[in-house]
């Protein structure tokens, strides 16, 4: 393949809800000043067998005021996150809704599934009083495309639609869709990135394969520890993160305000293990990206790193990066400040890369006391940077051994 070939593809809105804000804004002050929003969930001490009772919630947003009845009828949480990001993408970017409905704007929106909380009403009933008890609508709620559909629907989108259920890489293999969809001549604009909502569910899931932090149920601030030594496990959380991609012609003949130009995308299998990460693959990814945006390892000033907290996994990624990168590239996981958004991951995380982008600075790894042994080799942030950045890079890596790597320069 070509190196960049087709189009150049910038970034001219963003919109996010996270644990650590629901504005840029917010998520700038949280990142800057190492704000947590990994809260306790005293009512998961009543879930038989669950042992890991933290997670990072979205607060002070009320989707019910935000979001029409007539909208949110067929949305489960995990959609209206979704669509409250995308409201605020659009917002930023100044589609229009004649742009909107064109045919040249494409949704490519992903999630780990549908609705956690609906999936579960949805089979406690028929396993209980029966199907009649389920409304029609419940399975808008929980089938697995329920974001991109809902979005589609909720802008009038009638371009190409994408639904990638690719676990943590969701998000991130999302907003790669939507960049390979711009440079082939699919889509002029595509709204792209990721969601999850915060359920019991989905931390019994890590609970189960010991993979869930359960050490610090009482104190939620010191979890998760990304490439410490004292970490024990990931924490899940909830939020959606979305951009407009546009093609650069197309935002400067509309005047859109260009904010970052995305030239590196590259997604790849380790086709090793379904739950074990592969380092070569890892690092496989990182330099497949770097090779498609025409960059080297030392063009890139900071790397966000997917780190979970979890022993296994935030060793063998901190030896692909090494592997890649040496110890010159500051290196830090934002999960320390939200946990793990799954799905939504992809999303936010470039968010919260972007805005170091924008206003030149890195935030380092929450939580980071002792260095895991483990995990030296590449340069793990442990204090705020203030400097310039030109090129950032975003990995993501989900179950399946699917690997993602992002890159995103300054504009």
């Amino acid at each position: 393949m070509p190196v960049r070939e087709g189009a150049r593809v910038v970034i001219t809105g963003m919109g996010i809800t996270s644990p650590i804000g629901n504005t840029k804004a917010a998520v700038l002050e949280a990142l800057k000043t190492g704000r947590s929003g990994v809260r306790m969930q005293p009512e998961w001490r009543t879930v038989a067998g669950l042992n890991s009772h933290v997670a990072g919630v979205v607060e002070n947003l009320d989707l019910k005021e935000v979001l029409p009845r007539k909208v949110r009828r067929t949305m489960g949480r995990v959609a209206q996150l979704a669509t409250y990001a995308t409201g605020e993408a659009v917002r930023q970017a100044a589609l229009s809704e004649a742009l909107l409905s064109s045919g040249r704007v494409g949704v490519a929106l992903g999630s780990t599934a549908g609705s956690s909380a609906a999936t579960l009403e949805y089979y406690a009933n028929i396993l209980g009083p029966g199907i009649r008890a389920n409304r029609g609508t419940a399975f808008l709620q929980i089938m697995s495309h329920t974001c991109a559909a809902n979005v589609a629907l909720a802008y009038g989108i009638i371009g190409p639609v994408w639904g990638p259920n690719s676990a943590c890489a969701s998000g991130s293999q999302s907003i790669g869709l939507g960049y390979e969809s711009i440079k082939s001549g699919m889509a002029d604009v595509m709204i792209c990135g990721g969601a999850e909502e915060n359920h019991f569910t989905v931390a019994a899931t890590f609970d189960l394969v010991g993979a869930a932090s359960t050490g610090y149920n009482d104190r939620p601030e010191a979890t998760p520890r990304p490439f410490d030594k004292a970490r024990d496990g990931m924490v899940v959380g909830e939020g959606a993160g979305v951009v407009v991609l546009e093609r650069l012609e197309h935002a400067q003949a509309r005047g859109a305000q260009v904010l970052a130009e995305i030239v590196g995308f590259a997604t790849t299998c380790d086709a090793e293990h379904i739950t074990s990460p592969d380092a070569g693959g890892m690092s496989y990814c990182m330099k497949q990206a770097l090779a498609r945006a025409d960059l080297t390892a030392t063009d890139i000033d900071y790397i966000n790193a997917h780190a979970t907290g979890t022993t296994l996994g935030d060793a063998t990624e901190a030896q692909a990066t090494a592997q890649v990168f040496g110890d010159r590239v500051p290196l830090s996981s934002t999960k320390g400040y939200t946990g793990h958004t799954l799905g939504g991951c992809g999303g936010i995380e470039s968010i919260f890369s972007l805005l170091m982008l924008q206003h030149g600075f890195v935030a380092p790894n929450r939580n980071l006391t002792t260095p895991d042994p483990a995990c030296q080799g590449p340069w793990l942030v442990d204090n705020l940077i203030e400097k310039p950045l030109r090129a950032v890079m975003n990995n993501n890596f989900a179950f399946g051994g699917i690997n993602t790597s992002l890159i995103y320069v300054r504009s």
